[in-house]
């Protein structure tokens, strides 16, 4: 029905295969004879969060370690398929942030990119092409029209946030005071 020994048995048997090949354990491989020429050639990767940052950084803005990591990750033949796809969107978006956008090339750029991360076989980037894809035309207004919807959209989250923090204690009279005196 299931397992019948303890978790101190469990974690044993955990941290033996994790300090290496246990005894009982069949090697389908030689072992290598010294770990430590592994260990000092191989950088160690990041956290997720600092792995994306590099991921999507240019590679001259990087340090020696942080462009070693990334040229261990670029290794795989899928993961660098999406981080050109990841740095080309960037760059796309960055080219219309904080100046006066370039209109057709940024348009053009993003059909193009839409179009390779559509067919590039990784399906999670298949599938943010996809959503970008229903929302084409905003995205085009957002990389041709010089206005933002940002500074309504953070209002309107700041307005939600105090209703759900009030939801069911008073009425609208009471809302509309916490709203005037919290701005």
């Amino acid at each position: 029905i299931g397992f019948a020994g303890t978790s101190k048995q469990v974690h044993r048997w955990l941290s033996e295969r994790r300090a290496g090949l246990a005894g009982t354990t069949i090697r389908s491989s030689p072992a290598p004879t010294d770990t430590r020429v592994l260990t000092s050639t191989a950088s160690p990767l990041a956290s997720s969060k600092q792995l994306s940052w590099y991921l999507l950084r240019e590679p001259e803005d990087l340090g020696p370690e942080a462009a070693a990591v990334v040229s261990r990750v670029l290794q795989d033949t899928e993961a660098a398929k999406v981080v050109d796809l990841g740095r080309r969107f960037c760059r796309i978006v960055r080219s219309h942030c904080g100046q006066q956008p370039s209109g057709k090339s940024d348009v053009t750029a993003f059909d193009q990119w839409l179009g390779e991360a559509q067919t590039c076989g990784v399906r999670i980037v298949e599938s943010f092409a996809a959503s970008l894809s229903q929302d084409r035309d905003a995205v085009r207004s957002a990389l041709t029209l010089p206005w933002s919807s940002g500074q309504a959209e953070g209002q309107i989250t700041r307005l939600k946030l105090l209703k759900r923090a009030m939801y069911g204690r008073a009425n609208l009279d009471l809302l509309r005071r916490r709203v005037l005196l919290a701005a």
